[in-house]
């Protein structure tokens, strides 16, 4: 079996989910169940006795050496981690907490547990740490993309608290051997993602009628990967990636935000069409840029295709097209996870 730490958030959720659409090993779910981690993100697995999900923090050293000692996993799938940038330029204190010292606790479990395994056992596990493309800071537009050599350079509480924990990741691999695995993925989309990120909101927003926020010009360049597949990257670095090794999992999908909100409105006045028949693009609505937004992202992932096989199977049209598809068909769930503390966060976050 394999122990997966923040699988009901957006990306773990996913995971796990297509997990059991390929395979029938068992999964051990840890996760904190903060606002972002929803447990109706797995009602498919109800019933489902391959899957277990643990309420449980990963900094909880005692919780974690017991499902250790009680499953014996073969391998672990780290996704715990606070994510939103804009959460971090308020309150930095849970990202630190979380990703830096959730993660140094996680992996000093790990490594007791990991030392004592069998020969074979300990040869056979694998630590593997899911990361982002913000560690490696902000480009130019006519820089190269990142690849996985290019040096950190964090620009967000956030951002910096993730190299923090890859470095730590790398450390425990080059000081005690432990079998690790990172990727460093661009931004994510798709079904279940929590209505504060750019996609899901403008795809709220614009269902009820409010303004869709663009920050500053919209030029922010951001590289696009649909979450199923970040999910078989995952999977195929696990099954054959190099012990110690790094890579970068990206869509091959360069765009500018406002082209992304563009997008989607148009997607969205084709699937769901305004009742005045105008354009949701007339409510796109610019606001004041957030501190230190990156200008530019972009992922270099020829060494997870040249050294893996693994390229992403949607374009940005076909994902863009499956995404509003499935906020149109699933307002409940929308409407589950928008709750008060949600609204009161976008009208501070956007005033």
């Amino acid at each position: 079996m394999i122990l997966v730490t923040g699988g009901a958030g957006f990306i773990g959720s996913h995971f796990v989910l297509d997990w059991f659409e390929q395979k029938s090993e068992p999964i051990v779910n840890l996760d904190a169940l903060t606002y972002a981690g929803n447990p109706a993100n797995l009602a498919p697995l109800q019933g489902n006795s391959n899957h277990a999900l643990i309420k449980g923090d990963i900094g909880d050293s005692a919780l974690v050496e017991s499902l250790l000692q009680t499953h014996k996993p073969r391998a672990i799938v780290n996704f715990a981690a606070e994510s939103h940038v804009d959460r971090s330029i308020h309150g930095p204190g849970d990202f630190i907490q979380t990703n830096i010292v959730g993660t140094f606790r996680l992996l000093e479990s790990v490594r007791a547990y990991w030392g004592a395994l069998p020969d074979a056992d300990k040869n056979a596990f694998r630590f593997l740490h899911i990361s982002t493309d913000e560690v490696y800071g902000s480009l130019a537009p006519t820089d190269a993309p990142f690849s996985e050599t290019h040096r950190y350079e964090p620009n967000s509480p956030y951002s910096a608290s993730k190299a923090a924990s890859d470095h730590l990741v790398r450390a425990y691999h080059h000081t005690y051997g432990l079998p690790v695995l990172t990727t460093n993925c661009s931004n994510n989309y798709g079904p279940l993602h929590f209505p504060e990120k750019l996609i899901p909101l403008c795809i709220h927003n614009a269902l009820t009628g409010k303004p869709l926020p663009i920050y500053g010009d919209g030029q922010q360049v951001r590289d696009w990967l649909y979450v199923r597949d970040h999910c078989s990257a995952i999977r195929r670095v696990l099954e054959a990636g190099k012990v110690g090794e790094v890579y970068n999992v990206g869509g091959w999908n360069e765009k500018p935000n406002l082209d992304v909100v563009r997008t989607l409105c148009r997607v969205l006045d084709e699937l769901s069409p305004r009742s005045d028949n105008k354009s949701y693009t007339e409510q796109i609505t610019y606001v004041k840029d957030r501190p230190g937004h990156d200008r530019r992202y972009a992922i270099d992932a020829s060494k997870i295709e040249r050294e893996l096989g693994w390229r992403p199977a949607e374009t940005f049209e076909s994902g863009i097209r499956k995404t509003v598809r499935w906020y149109l068909d699933n307002a409940a769930w929308v409407e589950s996870v928008t709750s008060g503390a949600y609204k009161n966060w976008t009208a501070k976050q956007y005033a």
